[in-house]
């Protein structure tokens, strides 16, 4: 998955750039649209890869799993039961399977790493919103609007993966030691 979303990066940015280039010697509407619809993605791409390396150099996959923060709500199961979360939740891409691997891994190294992962997603939720502030300069509000709420439901769907998946991952720790 790392592979596909750096690649992805690089190739919106590229066409981010010929899109300007063409924009500029033409004036045509059309290729400011494509510059500014490749330059959003690069941002989204761009900001998840940063904000999961910044998180994997300054935690180490290293978590505390037991703080209040990752500690499940005693509402959060009936709304997870509501989502039917075990349904999809195996269908869900990872960018680093390792992480999660129980042969590389206890269950409390992979806790941990889901703690993290967990916090890196709901950081990118935040900065998804961060492209309104180009409708100022480009307009279109709305559409920049969509895609922050579409990426942020995206990234939501990770947060509450993990939830479900660490709590019960955090229940078979007494029987690993």
């Amino acid at each position: 998955m790392s592979k596909v979303m750096k690649f992805a990066a690089v190739f919106c940015l590229m066409a981010m750039f010929f899109s300007i280039i063409l924009y500029r010697s033409s004036g045509k509407g059309l290729y400011l649209t494509l510059a500014v619809t490749f330059g959003t993605t690069v941002y989204h791409l761009g900001m998840r890869l940063l904000v999961g390396l910044l998180y994997r150099v300054g935690m180490g996959n290293r978590a505390d799993y037991t703080k209040k923060w990752y500690q499940i709500r005693s509402w959060e199961c009936g709304l997870y039961r509501f989502l039917r979360v075990k349904k999809w939740k195996d269908k869900m891409p990872s960018y680093d399977p390792d992480s999660f691997s129980i042969k590389k891994h206890t269950w409390a190294e992979i806790a941990q790493a889901m703690c993290q992962s967990e916090l890196v997603h709901e950081t990118i939720i935040v900065l998804s919103f961060v492209p309104l502030m180009a409708s100022v300069r480009f307009g279109s509000f709305f559409v920049f609007l969509a895609t922050s709420v579409c990426s942020a439901a995206f990234d939501l769907l990770f947060v509450i993966m993990q939830r479900y998946n660490r709590a019960r991952i955090v229940k078979m720790l007494p029987r690993q030691r």
